[in-house]
């Protein structure tokens, strides 16, 4: 033995000495002492990761093999088959070197927190059978080299950042099962080879808003599927008939898409079918009576597509149904009594059809029901009497019907009720005690019926009621006091009725009250000292309330809206009312309210909608804080005994009404556009008012005596010229007609900006009269449908136009991007044709919906979004580039509109760059004399004077006009040969209700509804000025169209969906309410607006 280790004194050195080059070795190569190069490629991931994740403390380099390691799974020979990291924080990006881990069978990294792509390698793991890689945020494209994996049953990369197409080598996967790519960016088609996948059992792809084009017939082939789900894409066409090839599929979920055309009868053939999802698509045609074949049917959702012709008796035959949703379509005919054999039924929603007929008896057989919607159909009859059978309802919705009879008290058995709602029918008689035990229900609506009656004291017995509205009916007597027992209620509505005595003091017991509408009744008596406190609106207009306002009306801070005129109200107008910071309208027309009007009104900042104080007894000067009131739009101070100047008017530049009329004011009128511009009826009675002559000189007074004159002339000028242009249009057909057969032999210049394909002569050869679908200023549009069935918009320039227009389209439309643009694909050029090629929108245009066969049939929700959506447009020309563009023909034919109504600006043949030259006009060659269209111009454009962006503004107040009224701009049924602008200004300054040039099929919309409409007829008044510098920038005009909705409440027609798939509708869509005229003393708007 060495003397060194016969010495044990030197055994501890030794021992350190071992021990710090063990450490020093464990620090600088820490993999080389595990025997298994799998733990090492483990390992060498894992380093790449930023993840602190205590889960992979357990990997350990010192073990001889990563067997035992957290998440890591081996075979009995020591192989490595499974990695199953679900849910740890891994941070960082997938494995590259995962090659020594041949034996893989399973990845599983859900919820990992990872990043960066899906690397090609995976392409090598020749043994994965399974790869979930789902909720993380994986971008780029899915390699094609994955369609190697000929072992792989389960693909999961769903809820990731995703793009490109579905590799085209997808059918390679012969062994899949199971695939998941829904929630995405991934964009083209479905490729064709899905058809290869035999052992398919679950497809989903949806939540991928560009996938796009059709499902393919070879889905058929994949016969083993369960589940197939492409919800929320772009796909079109129509369901392929192969479809009933899927015997054993359960769930089609193929909602909110862009699906066409007739549901094939050959769904009949899914015998296992559980649930069929098609709603909010473009299907059109009758509903199969094969559905009725469908024994194991849950649930059929089709809602809001274009269905047509009865509802099948045959659904009757689906005895495992519980939930129809066929509402929003065009379904006529009478609901089949067959669905009476459906013991397991849950919920049927049939609203907004054309149904007509009586509830069959036999529905009260399904005791099992707990959603009856029927609103907005044309049912009569009576309610049937049997309808306490059904006492697990929880919803009956029955409004806008044709219902007669009574209200049956056997509604009192549904013990469960929580939202009844019967308004916009003939209902008579009184509203049966009975209801008033129902101490679930929340909502009960009974508007405009022939109740009568009164309201019986038991409703204090609803603790949970919320809502409450009788309006329009004849109910007479007192408020009963029990109302102050309902603790939750919110919205109290009893306008337009015949009730009698006072406003019950108990209502303050009503704690989380904010609406309350007691107008038109016969009520007396004082306003009540206190009121809830959480009021935000009240009206109780039109009835014969007396005494003093009290201060206590201080003591409402959340008030918005008040309205107390044409009452017997007396006294001053207490100064508390300055604490009322929030509110936006007051109207106290049409009482005796006296003495000086108070400052404090003008000190509340939000004051912006209108202000009455018409028809009292005020005295006195405007108080000179009448200069803040900036933002309002309404102000009427007429027949009242003020006096003094008008100077604290001057600086309300926001003025869209103003009535001064019959008072005792004096001195010079403010020389303001708002004076300019005041109709001499709205000065009337004040001999003390004078102007200056510079001002008379200027005064646009002058040109109103010719006005109605000059219009008539304009009209019919502009008749004349109508017809010309469609003689001159009907020879250019026939003429083109003969040479476009002659114009193949030109040589064509053509570009592309996307990817398509199709030739010239593909083009060329569709350009017949055959499928003209519309034609512009400068140019005639085409439907043409390419060999490979893209269907394309060619708009044709006309000749006279086509060298200027045609180049500032490629320019403007090439160089921008916008979602509510019309998007330029291409254009084609030769000697004597100029095209250019768009997408195809297939609903035509805003002028189309409006005038068009339907007739203005859009509701408000509609027409609402499309303006939005057009001003954003707008904003985005003149804001949003730079230099800022000039559309230069902004109007309602210009606006084009999707498959889902989605709105599209268009024909930029007029639009040019803004440099800030004025001389720019002049320096644009082509430019037409007179740009734009007759009816949008703005008055610049038939002067000298410069064209701005506030030129667009101008006519995107008449399109607003349009939209709102139903009316074109140059109207020939308008009195006096007017202008709408001018007609709308007209009656508007007559102290006419605003509601009145609404078009009649929004009239009698619900509060919120209308309430939206008039603050958009508001907006567009302040876009109407003849001088540029005083019109809104449309940057302003969004903010104002945004602020309009009610973001906060749900809108008619909104989802609320529940179970995944299954709809449950709280709130229905657009009612139609009888609107209540206003008086000649009052030009705030409707008392129907909240």
């Amino acid at each position: 033995m060495p003397a060194t280790l016969r010495n044990p004194l030197l055994f501890p050195y030794i021992s350190f000495t071992f021990a710090l080059l063990l450490s020093i070795n464990r620090h600088l190569f820490p993999y080389c002492e595990c025997n298994n190069i799998q733990g090492q490629a483990l390992l060498t991931w894992k380093e790449s990761l930023n993840s602190s994740a205590g889960a992979l403390r357990s990997w350990n380099p010192l073990d001889p093999t990563p067997c035992k390691w957290f998440g890591i799974r081996c075979n009995s020979n020591g192989k490595v088959i499974k990695v199953s990291l679900r849910s740890v924080n891994l941070q960082g990006s997938l494995p590259v070197n995962f090659q020594p881990l041949k034996s893989l069978k399973s990845l599983i990294l859900s919820s990992a927190n990872l990043t960066g792509t899906i690397p090609k390698e995976f392409g090598e793991y020749q043994e994965l059978s399974l790869i979930d890689l789902s909720n993380n945020s994986l971008s780029g494209e899915i390699p094609e080299e994955i369609c190697r994996l000929s072992k792989l049953q389960t693909l999961s990369l769903n809820t990731n950042l995703l793009e490109g197409k579905i590799p085209n080598a997808i059918g390679n996967l012969s062994s899949l099962t199971y695939l998941t790519l829904y929630d995405n960016q991934l964009s083209s088609e479905i490729p064709r080879s899905i058809g290869a996948l035999s052992k398919l059992e679950v497809f989903r792809a949806g939540g991928n808003k560009n996938l796009r084009g059709e499902l393919p017939s070879e889905i058929g082939n994949c016969t083993n599927l369960v589940m197939l789900g492409f919800a929320e894409t772009s796909l079109s066409g129509s369901l392929p008939k192969s479809i009933g090839s899927l015997r054993r599929l359960q769930t089609l979920a193929i909602y909110t898409a862009l699906l066409s055309g007739p549901i094939p009868e050959e769904i009949g053939n899914c015998s296992q079918l559980h649930n069929l999802y098609l709603y909010q698509n473009l299907l059109s045609g009758p509903i199969p009576p094969q559905i009725g074949q469908l024994r194991r049917l849950q649930s059929l959702l089709l809602w809001q597509n274009s269905l047509a012709g009865a509802i099948p008796h045959e659904l009757g035959s689906c005895m495992e149904i519980t939930v129809i949703d066929l509402s929003e379509n065009l379904l006529t005919g009478s609901i089949p009594g067959s669905f009476g054999n459906l013991l397991k039924f849950q919920e049927l929603q049939l609203s907004v059809n054309q149904l007509s007929g009586t509830i069959p008896s036999e529905m009260m057989n399904c005791t099992a029901l707990t959603h009856l919607e029927v609103d907005n159909n044309n049912l009569s009859g009576s309610i049937p009497t049997l309808i306490g059978n059904l006492r697990s309802l929880t919803i009956l919705f029955a409004w806008q019907n044709k219902f007669t009879g009574i209200i049956p008290g056997s509604l009192s058995d549904c013990q469960g009720l929580q939202a009844l709602d019967l308004s916009y029918n003939n209902l008579s008689g009184q509203i049966p005690k009975q209801i008033f035990g129902l101490r679930n229900l929340t909502k009960l609506l009974l508007i405009s019926n022939h109740l009568s009656g009164f309201i019986p004291p038991d409703i204090g017995n609803c603790m949970a009621m919320y809502r409450l509205r009788l309006k329009g009916n004849r109910f007479a007597g007192p408020i009963p006091v029990e109302i102050g027992k309902l603790k939750s209620l919110n919205f109290l509505d009893l306008s337009n009725n015949q009730l009698t005595g006072g406003i019950p003091p108990s209502i303050l017991g009503c704690g989380n009250l904010e609406f309350i509408d007691l107008h038109s009744n016969g009520l007396t008596g004082p306003m009540p000292d206190t009121l809830p406190r959480s009021l935000r609106f009240v009206d109780v207009s039109d009835n014969q309330l007396s005494g003093l306002l009290t201060r206590e009306i201080g003591s409402l801070t959340e008030l918005t809206k008040l309205n107390l005129q044409r009452n017997q109200l007396s006294g001053r107008i207490p100064a508390e009312i300055l604490s009322c910071s929030k509110l936006q309208m007051l109207d106290l027309g049409s009482n005796s309210f006296s003495d000086d009007i108070p400052k404090e009104l003008g000190l509340i900042p939000s004051l912006e909608i209108s202000l009455n104080l018409s028809c009292n007894q005020f005295s006195g000067k405007i108080p000179s804080q009448f200069s803040g009131l900036t933002k309002l739009a309404v102000l009427d101070l007429s027949h009242n005994k003020l006096q003094g100047d008008l100077n604290a008017l001057a600086s309300l530049q926001s003025l869209v009404a103003l009535n001064i009329s019959f008072n005792n004011f004096s001195g010079e009128l403010p020389d303001t556009l708002v004076f300019r511009n005041l109709p001499f009826t709205d000065l009337a009675g004040n001999k003390g008012l004078y102007i200056t002559a510079e001002a008379a000189n200027t005064d646009g007074h002058v040109e109103s005596a010719n006005g109605a004159r000059s219009a008539a002339k304009l009209v019919m000028l502009i008749l004349a010229s109508t017809v010309a242009v469609l003689l001159l249009l009907g020879i250019y057909m026939l003429v083109h007609a003969h040479t476009n057969r002659i114009q193949g032999d030109e040589t064509w210049e053509m570009t592309l900006y996307q990817k398509l394909n199709f030739s010239i002569d593909d083009i060329i050869k569709s350009l017949t009269t055959s499928t003209i679908i519309g034609t512009g200023s400068s140019g005639v549009v085409y439907r043409v449908t390419t060999p490979n069935g893209e269907t394309l918009a060619v708009k044709k320039m006309r000749a006279q136009v086509q060298s200027g227009e045609f180049g500032s389209e490629i320019q403007t439309l090439g160089s921008i991007r916008h979602k509510n643009i019309v998007r330029l694909l291409g254009w084609g050029s030769s000697q004597n044709i100029k095209l250019l090629f768009y997408d195809y929108l297939p609903n035509g245009s805003l002028s189309s919906l409006l005038h068009g066969a339907g007739k203005g049939g859009a509701e408000w929700e509609t027409r609402y979004d499309i303006v939005l959506g057009v001003a954003h447009a707008l904003e985005y020309l003149h804001h949003g580039c730079v230099p800022p563009i000039l559309h230069g023909d902004v109007k309602a034919m210009n606006i084009l509109l999707g498959p889902r109504y989605e709105p599209y600006l268009a024909d930029f043949g007029l639009a040019r760059v803004l440099n800030g030259d004025d001389d720019d006009i002049s320096k644009q060659g082509y430019r037409p004399h007179l740009a734009g269209s007759y009816g949008y111009m703005a008055p610049e454009h038939a002067s000298l004077q410069p064209i701005t962006e506030k030129s667009d503004v101008y006519s995107f107040r008449a399109v607003l006009l349009e939209v709102l009224t139903g009316r074109h701009p140059l109207d020939p049924s308008l009195p006096g040969g007017a202008h709408l602008v001018q007609w709308v200004q007209g009656h508007i300054a007559r102290k006419g209700d605003p509601v009145d040039v609404l078009d009649p099929k929004l009239r009698g919309s619900p509060d919120l509804v209308s309430h939206e409409m008039l603050q958009t007829l508001s907006t567009s008044l302040m876009c109407v000025n003849t001088k540029t510098d005083d019109r809104l920038l449309m940057k302003d005009v969004v903010t104002l169209l945004k602020a309009i909705r009610h973001v906060e409440l749900i809108r008619p027609g909104s989802d609320a969906k529940k179970g995944g798939l299954s709809v449950a509708r709280s709130s229905p869509p657009l009612r139609h309410v009888v609107s209540q005229e206003s008086s000649n003393c009052s030009i705030a708007f409707s008392d129907d607006s909240v």
